[in-house]
Parts: C-alpha cells; sequence; structure tokens
C-alpha cells in the first residue's frame, strides 16, 4: 500500500451539521432503522412494514437537513491534471453495520488499525470514534481508534490553519497550543470531538492512502450515535475528502452500488480519472451558491410506460437565486424523494399503467399491490441528453414474503426549505455506474452490474 501526501479538514460543519435539535439527523436515524435484508424473511408483514415506515421516516429527515447549514465557495479553482487512480471495493453498510450509507475498509494509524468507514457524497465531514469515547458504539461490538497506539499520531493545535476553518465552531479558551476542539451538534445528538492528524488509507489493491489526515476524534456523544467506525464526506465543499485529494485525484470519482440485500464488497469507488467509463452519458454538473457541497444535476423530466409525464418545468428546476428547488444525486438517502407536484404526478402516471387497485400504504409510500403486477418503465431524463432507464429491482420494493410490492419513491416535504427538491436516492442507483467529474462539471450514469 502506497502512501500519499495530504492534508485533509475534518468534522466540520458538513451536509447535516445543524445547530437546531428540531431537524433529525438522517445518519442517526437511519442507523437505528430495521435492516430490510433477506435474513427478514418469513418475518411477519408488520416488521416489514415497520421497518419500511422507519426507513421513509429516516430519508424524510435527512432530506429535511440537506439545505440547513450553507457551506463555505465549493466551485473548483482549477481543473488539475491527476494521473492517479484507486478502485476502492464498497459494499452496503446494512447488512453490515445496520446503517443505510456504503462503506469501505480503511486503515488509520501506525500501525495500521483496520475500520469500517462509511462514505456519503452528499457530506464533507470525516469522523472517527476514538478510544473511550463516551456515547460512541461499544467497542465490544464496534472497534475504535486508539490514538495513543499509533506512532504517528498527531493533535491539531488552535494555531494551526485547519483549526481555523472550521466555520465558528473551534473551542480554543487556551490559546493557540491547545488541541483544537469542537462542542456540536449532529441532528438530535451533540459530541465533543478534537482535531488530530495522521496516516489513513483506504484499502483497494492498489494502493489508496493518505498521511496527514486531519481528522476529527469523537471523546463524547450524547442523544443519540454516530456511524460506529466513522465516515468519511465525498462532497463538493473545501474540506472533503475528494477537495483534499485533488492534487492526485483531480476532483474526479465515481461509485457503483451493489444491491442493499447484498453483504459483499462487490460494489467500487473509483478514484481520479483513469479508469473511469469511456462510453458514458453525462449531464452539465449544476452549482448551488446556497449549498454548494451538493450534486444537483438539472433533470428535465421523467417518463414512465415509455410516455413522459406532464411535469411543470418549475417543479424540477433550480432556482440559483434562493437556493430552493432542482434534483440532487444522493447515496445517503435510500428512497428517491420527489416534490409534491413531481411525485403526484409520476405516482399518477405509474397507477394508471399498471392499471390494478392499489392496497393499504406501508409507511411512506402509498403506491403498493398486494398482487403481481406487470411494472412499466421508469426513465429519467437530463439534459445534455443523458437518461437512465431503471430497471424493475430499482422501482419496486418487495416484503420478505414477496407478498407486497410497492414503489420505491414518495413525496418530498411540503413545506420548508426543502419542498421543491428532488432526490435521487441510492435503491435508485443500484447497479448503476455514476460518475462525479468536478473539474469538469458533469455527472454521467451508465448501466453496471456490481451485486455479488
Amino acid at each position: 500500500m502506497s502512501i500519499l501526501r495530504l492534508s485533509v479538514l475534518v468534522v466540520v460543519f458538513a451536509t447535516f451539521w445543524t445547530h437546531s435539535a428540531a431537524v433529525g439527523s438522517s445518519t442517526l436515524l437511519l442507523a437505528r432503522s430495521r435492516s430490510l435484508s433477506p435474513a427478514n424473511t418469513g418475518a411477519p408483514l408488520t416488521a416489514w412494514a415497520a421497518s419500511i415506515a422507519a426507513q421513509s421516516a429516516a430519508d424524510a429527515s435527512r432530506v429535511a437537513t440537506l439545505l440547513a447549514v450553507p457551506l463555505l465557495d465549493a466551485r473548483p479553482k482549477s481543473k488539475g491534471h491527476s494521473r492517479g487512480r484507486s478502485f476502492v471495493p464498497i459494499a452496503p453498510g446494512r447488512q453490515i453495520l445496520s446503517i443505510p450509507n456504503y462503506v469501505a475498509r480503511a486503515r488509520l494509524g501506525t500501525p495500521a488499525q483496520t475500520l469500517l468507514v462509511a462514505f456519503d457524497p452528499s457530506n464533507d465531514a470525516a469522523w472517527i470514534p476514538c478510544s473511550a469515547c463516551v456515547g460512541c458504539a461499544p467497542a465490544a461490538t464496534s472497534p475504535s481508534f486508539s490514538p495513543t497506539q499509533s506512532s504517528t499520531y498527531r493533535p491539531v493545535h488552535c494555531g494551526a490553519p485547519q483549526c481555523a476553518q472550521v466555520p465558528g465552531a473551534a473551542s480554543c479558551p487556551w490559546g493557540a497550543g491547545a488541541s483544537c476542539a469542537f462542542n456540536l451538534t449532529y441532528g438530535s445528538s451533540t459530541f465533543q470531538a478534537v482535531l488530530g492528524h495522521d496516516v489513513l488509507a483506504l484499502e483497494d489493491g492498489t494502493g489508496a492512502a493518505a498521511s496527514a489526515y486531519t481528522f476529527g476524534c469523537l471523546r463524547v456523544v450524547t442523544g443519540g450515535s454516530v456511524p460506529p467506525q466513522g465516515l468519511l464526506g465525498f462532497g463538493r465543499g473545501p474540506l472533503s475528502f475528494l477537495s483534499q485529494t485533488k492534487d492526485r485525484y483531480g476532483s474526479v470519482f465515481s461509485y457503483c452500488l451493489p444491491s442493499y440485500k447484498s453483504s459483499n464488497f462487490s460494489g467500487t469507488l473509483r478514484l481520479g480519472p483513469v479508469g473511469q467509463p469511456k462510453r458514458i452519458k453525462t449531464t452539465p454538473l449544476l452549482y448551488n451558491p446556497h449549498r454548494p457541497t451538493l450534486y444537483y444535476v438539472d433533470m428535465t423530466g421523467i417518463r414512465v410506460g415509455g410516455k413522459a409525464v406532464a411535469v411543470p418545468a418549475s417543479a424540477l428546476a433550480l432556482d440559483p437565486a434562493t437556493g430552493s428547488g432542482g434534483t440532487i444525486v444522493d447515496a445517503g438517502t435510500m428512497f428517491t424523494r420527489l416534490s409534491a407536484p413531481v411525485y403526484a404526478a409520476v405516482r399518477d402516471a405509474f397507477r394508471r399503467r399498471v392499471r390494478v387497485p392499489v392496497s393499504a400504504p406501508l409507511g411512506g409510500f402509498d403506491t403498493c399491490y398486494n398482487v403481481t403486477v406487470r411494472v412499466p418503465s421508469v426513465a429519467l431524463t437530463f439534459s445534455g441528453g443523458a437518461a437512465v432507464t431503471l430497471p424493475e429491482e430499482n422501482v419496486m420494493i418487495h416484503s420478505s414474503s414477496g407478498s407486497v410490492a410497492c414503489l420505491a419513491m414518495a413525496a418530498g416535504p411540503s413545506d420548508g426549505v426543502n419542498v421543491g427538491l428532488n432526490v435521487l436516492a441510492s435503491m435508485q442507483q443500484q447497479n448503476h455506474r455514476v460518475l462525479f467529474d468536478v473539474a469538469n462539471r458533469r455527472v454521467g450514469f451508465s448501466r453496471e452490474f456490481c451485486t455479488a
């Protein structure tokens, strides 16, 4: 495993930081939601319905926080000319850690301590639970990082540039020579952390690694939990892993998400322009000055059964003046959320094509069937000519017994800052290669089966 020089600031206000305890933390709620795995086969339908309701509510909470806190300017300053590449295996965290995020193997410190870190493209933060953390997952069930066991760990002091970049959150009452400390709110939870840096490596077989990686060392967590072994943010903000490795990877990455039912590391997170698909349809990557970390695209329409759904253009458009509306690509939300008028139009078109009475709603899903139906095609179209036709497994979610199936989409919030936001979520992205070329301001989609 080779070593790459890197300086990254983490444990900052990320996509889901909020000062308001009234705004639920998507990651915290999702981490507690019940698994929808094959292990539940034969479970009562009520249990499956409860798990669906929990996941739907957690997705709603995540979406509610997406525009909560403005970040620093995330527009790329240069296009870079990296030739670096790394292929990092990823797996659904649901089957391994009971979290909705996809996870990658990482090694931190010297000698290396192995962790399964959550991968979140809509987050700029990174944090690692450290030994003796109060309120973190028990060490017996989930390992934490021990700074005292690493010869290369160093604290980040208050006088360091990294500490100064944290927007208004650093706690430095003892002067520039003291450790940079934080008291932060994460949804309904709060935690205390200190900045430190050490050698970090994402395991990939070709040696993706970093040194002097600055991360938040969690010391106290109250009111909830965090991804049990840490999180790496791949958002567009200047403090994310992507931004801090741009000299090597050129602000380019892609992923293929295997089915959430799998427990295998058969998906891949590809870093750098080398090895990305050559034949892939792309759409422009948009910039929202009110939420610059998120990956916005211009979704121009939705087709159901080959026929365009009548959706007002205003219901899909991003308003850069206010930051409202638009469409983001997000791998941390499980089920796609469409703004109310868009969802209503898609749902009604879907029901007309199926021509079978719907059964009782489950959780946040109102288009469910307790008989076998012929599922019409659903296609998403984007500016620039890109289009994604979803296979049936990306359109419907089935109960463990197979007796009930629901359209795996739901309406977004009816009020608040996210009232017009459309979120293309992980279930609809499964078994597709999704390319994020920040340097060239484009997002691409191509079909790729990566479930094993």
